[in-house]
C-alpha cells in the first residue's frame, strides 16, 4: 500500500511539474497575446464570482420497508438536503437479514456507512466490537436524550455509555376481541389483572375458549407479564442478575404464569401450540392477547373487531417491552460532524411525524404529543404504554442471555425444574455473561 501511495505521489508531482512547464511555455510563446487579454479584461465590468460550497457525502444504511423508504426519500431526505445543502446523504436500503454482519465486515475494510439505522439489540454488540462512536460528549446529545422516553434511551447503552439514539419505537399492549370480551362480562377492557382474572371460571378449554394468551415462552412474550407481576431481570444498571431474576418477586411472577397455564386460564399458545395468539384471538379462542402495533397495520375490520388497551395492571404497574430501531454513527466515519448533523435532524419533531405516517412510533415526548391518531386510535395506546416499557438487557451478550431466559422459562412451564431452581441457575449464568 505504501509503495502504491509513493508511486501516486511521484506521479502527481510529475504532473504538476509538467503543468507548470506547459504554462510557462505558453506564456513565453506569445507575450503580446497575454497583453491583449489583459487590456480587454481591464475594459470589462467587475463581476463578483463565488465558488459553490464544498459538499460532503455521508452514507446511510437502513432497512426501511418500501412504504417507509418512500416517505423517507421523498419527504425527510429532501427536507434535509434543502436545510443542509453542504451535506449529501447517500441512503442505501440494505436487507435486514445479516445486516449486522455486513456492517462489521464493511467497517473492518474501512468501507462502512457513516450512519446506520439498526435493530436496538445490536447496539451493545457493535459497541463492544469497536464499530460504533460514543455519542455522550457530542454537542446537543444531552438535550436530545432528555426528550426521549427512558426505556428506549436505555437501548443505546453499553457499559454505561450511549452509542446511539433511538429513532423509532414499538412495544406490545393488550389487544381485546370486543365480542369475546363481552362474553366474559366486559363492555370495555379491564384496567386491572385482578378484575380480568375474576372471570377465569368462564373459560371452557373443551370448547377451546380461554381467557387470554401468553404468545410463547420466549422473553418477548414473557417479560411484560414478569415485570407487570413485580419481577425483574437485573438491577437498574444492567450489571447483576442474582438477587433480581431469582428474587422472591420474580419467582412468584413466574409461578403465577405457570399456574395460569395449569388451570387453563391461558391457552396452549405459551407452549408454541395451537391456537396461537394471533390466530386464536381472530377465531374467538381468546379475549385478549399482547401484541405489537403491526396487529392493526393490515387495516380491514381490525378496528371494528378489536380494541387496544394498556396491559391490565397489578398494583398499579403495567409494564411492557421496548422494540424498535436506533440510529448510530460508525467509529471509522471520517465525516462525523456531518453524520451528527443528520442524526440530530432525524430526531426533530417534523421528521419523526413524517415517518409516523408510515406507521412508525416517534421516540421523543414532543413528537408523540403531536401524532395524529384520528384514524389510528390504537397508536395512542402504544405511545402511552411506551412510557412504562422496559428495555431488554443492553449487553453485547444479549443473544446468549436471551437463550438463558428462554430456556429457564420453558423448563419451568414443562415442569422440568421449579421456578426457583431455574431462575437461580439463569441468574448465575447471566451474571457471568454480564461480566464478560
Amino acid at each position: 500500500m505504501k509503495k502504491v501511495l509513493k508511486m501516486l505521489t511521484m506521479a502527481l508531482c510529475l504532473i504538476m511539474l509538467l503543468t507548470a512547464v506547459s504554462c510557462k511555455n505558453q506564456q513565453t510563446k506569445d507575450p503580446d497575446q497575454s497583453d491583449k487579454v489583459s487590456n480587454q479584461s481591464d475594459k470589462l465590468p467587475s463581476v463578483e464570482t463565488s465558488q459553490p460550497p464544498t459538499q460532503e457525502e455521508i452514507i446511510f444504511w437502513h432497512s426501511y420497508s418500501e412504504g417507509e423508504e418512500a416517505i423517507f426519500n421523498d419527504v425527510v431526505l429532501k427536507a434535509f438536503h434543502d436545510a443542509h445543502p453542504e451535506i449529501k446523504v447517500n441512503a442505501i436500503r440494505m436487507p435486514y437479514e445479516g445486516m449486522n454482519e455486513q456492517l462489521v465486515t464493511a467497517v473492518s475494510g474501512n468501507a462502512g456507512p457513516d450512519v446506520m439505522r439498526m435493530d436496538l439489540t445490536w447496539v451493545s454488540q457493535m459497541a463492544k466490537l469497536g464499530v460504533l462512536e460514543k455519542l455522550d460528549d457530542y454537542e446537543g446529545f444531552e438535550e436530545l436524550a432528555s426528550q426521549i422516553v427512558p426505556g428506549s434511551m436505555n437501548t443505546t447503552l453499553y457499559q454505561g455509555d450511549h452509542y446511539g439514539l433511538p429513532l423509532n419505537a414499538n412495544t406490545t399492549v393488550a389487544v381485546f376481541n370486543k365480542e369475546v370480551m363481552k362474553e366474559y362480562g366486559f363492555d370495555s377492557p379491564p384496567e386491572t389483572l385482578e378484575a380480568f382474572l375474576a372471570e377465569k371460571d368462564k373459560t371452557d378449554p373443551a370448547s377451546e375458549k380461554w381467557l387470554f394468551a401468553v404468545s410463547g415462552s420466549y422473553n418477548w412474550a414473557m417479560l411484560p407479564f414478569i415485570w407487570t407481576l413485580g419481577g425483574s431481570v437485573t438491577d437498574e444498571n444492567y450489571e447483576k442478575a442474582t438477587g433480581y431474576l431469582n428474587s422472591e418477586a420474580t419467582i412468584h411472577a413466574l409461578e403465577t404464569i405457570v399456574e395460569w397455564y395449569k388451570e387453563d386460564t391461558i391457552g396452549p399458545a405459551i407452549m408454541g401450540e395451537q391456537p396461537d395468539g394471533w390466530g386464536g384471538i381472530e377465531a374467538g379462542n381468546y379475549a385478549m392477547i399482547v401484541e405489537g402495533p403491526w396487529f392493526f397495520s393490515g387495516g380491514g375490520d381490525a378496528l371494528d373487531k378489536y380494541v387496544a388497551a394498556l396491559i391490565p395492571s397489578v398494583n398499579g404497574k403495567s409494564i411492557s417491552i421496548v422494540g424498535g430501531e436506533d440510529i448510530v454513527i460508525t467509529k471509522t466515519s471520517s465525516k462525523k460532524e456531518a453524520a451528527w448533523t443528520f442524526v440530530q435532524f432525524m430526531l426533530k419533531d417534523e421528521q419523526q411525524l413524517e415517518m409516523s405516517k408510515a406507521g412508525m412510533i416517534p421516540v421523543t415526548e414532543s413528537a408523540m404529543a403531536k401524532v395524529d391518531t384520528s384514524e389510528t386510535p390504537y397508536v395512542e395506546v402504544y405511545m402511552k404504554q411506551l412510557q412504562n416499557a422496559e428495555a431488554r438487557i443492553p449487553s453485547a451478550n444479549w443473544p446468549l442471555i436471551e437463550n438463558v431466559l428462554n430456556t429457564a422459562f420453558e423448563s419451568v412451564l414443562r415442569e422440568q425444574m421449579s421456578a426457583k431452581e431455574a431462575l437461580d441457575k439463569a441468574a448465575a449464568d447471566i451474571d457471568v455473561l454480564l461480566g464478560e
